[in-house]
């Protein structure tokens, strides 16, 4: 606990890399979990599918569930 899922478009390895430590570092301080418990997963889409694999199936259904969307906070 926790799982942190990134569902992007492709990054170089690098990118990908920081932003994940990055993720790691913020959840931990904010959630109050040692970093040990983290785990920080990539699944990238390229731009022709992310409409029907992410937004279409993932997003669009659940967007009252979402705690920002599109950039703007839902609360």
């Amino acid at each position: 606990m926790p799982l942190i899922v990134i569902k992007a478009y492709p990054k170089d390895e690098k990118v990908k890399q920081e932003v994940a430590q990055d993720l790691t570092d913020l959840f931990a301080e904010k959630w109050g979990c040692p970093r040990s418990a983290v785990t920080v997963k990539v699944e990238e889409y390229e731009p022709e599918v992310w409409a029907r694999e992410v937004k279409e199936k993932e997003i669009d259904p659940h967007a009252d569930e979402m705690l920002i969307l599109s950039g703007e906070p839902q609360f």
